[in-house]
């Protein structure tokens, strides 16, 4: 009977070991568009704070 339980216990240790670590559900039209938008946002942001940093060295 220990033998079993041993057993057993090692198996649920590998299953939950190999278990997929990202069960991201998948995404819908919306999910997708708002992240489509908000990256894109994110880079435009960076860009005109690259361009202002550019002109503030350049106006000095």
């Amino acid at each position: 009977m220990i033998r079993t339980d041993a057993n057993a216990r090692h198996l649920r240790e590998a299953n939950n070991a190999f278990k997929a670590t990202d069960k991201a559900k998948p995404l819908t039209d919306y999910a997708k568009a708002e992240q489509s938008f908000q990256e894109n946002r994110e880079r435009l942001k960076a860009e005109r704070l690259a361009r202002e940093a550019s002109a503030k060295g350049a106006s000095k």
